[in-house]
C-alpha cells in the first residue's frame, strides 16, 4: 500500500514502553487495521530490553544529542545516548526501506516526543525539544506527527 507511515509501536497495544506497558491508541490501531502503518520501537531497535529502567535526554534535545552536544541517561545513571542514537538510525533505515514520508509518534519519549521531552532530572518536568528519532527523522524530512494529532 502507498503512503504508508510509520508509528510508535506502543500506540498499537505493543507491549514495549519502559514499564513494559503499551500505550494504546485507538485511533492508531484503526490505521493499522487499514494496513496504513508500520509498527516501531526505537529503544528496541537500539537494543535495549522490555522492560528497562527509565531514560531521558539530560542537556538539551534529540538534536544535540545526534551531535554529541547531550546525553540520553537513564535513571540508574547509566548512558544509554548510543541506543537511542542506533535506535533511530534503525527506525531511519526502515523508514527509508519503505519510502515512508510521516512518523507517528508517541508524544514525551526521549525516543519519540515531539515538541516536548523530560529534562534528564526525572521529575516529570517537561523542556522544548524532540526525541532523538524525531530529530533524526526531521533531519530526514519526515512529517512528525504524534498520537494527538489523530
Amino acid at each position: 500500500m502507498k503512503n504508508r507511515k510509520l508509528i510508535s509501536a506502543c500506540l498499537l497495544g505493543v507491549k514495549c514502553c519502559y514499564d513494559g506497558k503499551s500505550k494504546p491508541c485507538p485511533r492508531a490501531i484503526n490505521l493499522f487495521k487499514q494496513g496504513r502503518v508500520i509498527p516501531v520501537c526505537p529503544e528496541q531497535l537500539g537494543g535495549l530490553s522490555t522492560p528497562r529502567i527509565p531514560s531521558e535526554i539530560k542537556g538539551g534535545n534529540g538534536d544535540k544529542v545526534l551531535r554529541g552536544k547531550a546525553r540520553v541517561i537513564s535513571k540508574k545513571g547509566i548512558d544509554v545516548t548510543e541506543n537511542f542514537a542506533k535506535g533511530a538510525r534503525e527506525a531511519l533505515k526502515i523508514a527509508k526501506l519503505f519510502d515512508v514520508k510521516e512518523f507517528i509518534a508517541k508524544s514525551k519519549s526521549p525516543s519519540c516526543g515531539l515538541g516536548k521531552t523530560y529534562d534528564g532530572t526525572f521529575s516529570n518536568t517537561l523542556v522544548r525539544g524532540d526525541g532523538v528519532t524525531v530529530a533524526l527523522f526531521k533531519k530526514n524530512r519526515i512529517k512528525v506527527k504524534t498520537e494527538n494529532d489523530l
